[in-house]
């Protein structure tokens, strides 16, 4: 959580740099949440937000960067336009302008409304379905058909059509910007997740 507070000092300081225009009220926060969630704005397999349930750990974790500075006083439209300059001016594995004009309104407003507001769902929670572990875990950075997702942070897995062995292997350690989910994932997790990629991707 201390990590959190020089972040958003950071953060602060990018949001007075006159990248654009600023949050403001006509920002509509349910097609932010969509956003978040989709393939076109590729958040949720990137960053853990408890409201939207994804628990991504390329990027920081959102609810720990703004969930102890809202209880600290910081303004929503504050925490608003520091999302919105992350968006505008973000810094790799995250590409730029993921989303822009209103939609990128519309993703702040709501990152910056409902961050650090619930509780995470543990991964235990996610049972042995590994699609549906994949899609938790994994489908903001990867595309896979049959998952329905589209990142491009990853490979393409459809293309690559990965073994059993080789994923379950990647998913272990990890490597580049792709954490290791050992010690996150359950053996039997990491096993049920590599068998549903080998299994489907290219399909």
């Amino acid at each position: 959580m201390r990590r959190a507070l020089p972040l958003l000092a950071a953060l602060l300081l990018l949001a007075g740099c006159g990248t654009g225009g600023k949050a403001g009220s006509h920002a509509d926060v349910a097609n932010g949440k969509k956003l978040f969630l989709s393939a076109q704005g590729q958040c949720a397999g990137c960053h853990t937000l408890a409201d939207a349930g994804s628990q991504g750990t390329v990027g920081p974790n959102l609810d720990d960067a703004f969930g102890a500075d809202k209880q600290q006083g910081f303004k929503q439209s504050t925490i608003e336009n520091v999302v919105l300059d992350q968006i505008r001016e973000a810094n790799p594995p995250m590409p730029k302008n993921l989303v822009k004009g209103q939609d990128a309104l519309d993703v702040a407003a709501y990152v910056a409304s409902v961050a650090g507001t619930g509780a995470s769902t543990p991964p235990s929670q996610l049972g042995t379905d590994g699609k549906k572990i994949f899609q938790a875990e994994c489908a903001g950075c990867h595309t896979l058909a049959a998952a329905g997702t589209h990142g491009t942070i990853g490979p393409n897995l459809d293309q690559l059509k990965p073994s059993q062995s080789i994923t379950q292997h990647q998913v272990e350690v990890g490597g580049g910007v792709m954490p290791a989910f050992k010690g996150k994932l359950s053996d039997a997790q990491i096993a049920a997740v590599a068998k549903f990629v080998a299994s489907s991707a290219g399909g």
